[in-house]
């Protein structure tokens, strides 16, 4: 189940699409059937998140917020969990993106507000799922993961192979 709060009215945004989006990644990924919460906020409420979680005083494109710590995945069996228990609802985590800093980026790759929504999506399902980018070799595998679920959803992914995000 994807639980969506949209704090964004206005946006132009098709909430159940974006939780139809991570329905599938989480498919993808070895997670179907697992919960996660998506809100969609402005950059004041993102700014107030990011300083609190991160220590940055300005606002961020999207913050992860995973239930699990990294090592309760096997990346190997496509971040399936190491035993999971299917008996009660699996929720992964949380996911938090801003809609104006998401609409800046869109414009800035020329491309539609979904489309970079749908982006942050990915790298933030990959990040409840345990992936990092921090260290080159974590980045490379989070960047082929990122493209291989752009595909799984038929998404292009236009962006540059080494982002910074």
């Amino acid at each position: 189940m994807i639980y969506v709060a949209n704090q964004t009215r206005g946006s132009g945004l098709d909430t159940r699409a974006l939780a139809a989006t991570v329905e599938r990644l989480l498919a993808e990924i070895g997670e179907a059937g697992s919960s996660v919460s998506l809100t969609l906020v402005r950059d004041r409420a993102m700014r107030e998140l990011n300083r609190e979680h991160r220590g940055k005083d300005d606002p961020t494109d999207v913050l992860s917020f995973p239930i699990f710590a990294p090592e309760a995945f096997d990346r190997t069996a496509r971040t399936r969990p190491i035993a999971p228990d299917r008996a009660r609802e699996r929720m992964l985590g949380d996911i938090v993106v801003s809609v104006d800093t998401a609409a800046r980026q869109a414009a800035d790759y020329d491309a539609p507000l979904e489309r970079e929504v749908q982006r942050l999506l990915i790298h933030s399902v990959l990040h409840l799922a345990g992936h990092d980018h921090l260290v080159p070799d974590e980045r490379r595998v989070m960047e082929a993961e990122e493209r291989r679920l752009a595909e799984a959803i038929g998404m292009p992914w236009p962006y540059l192979e080494s982002s910074p995000r």
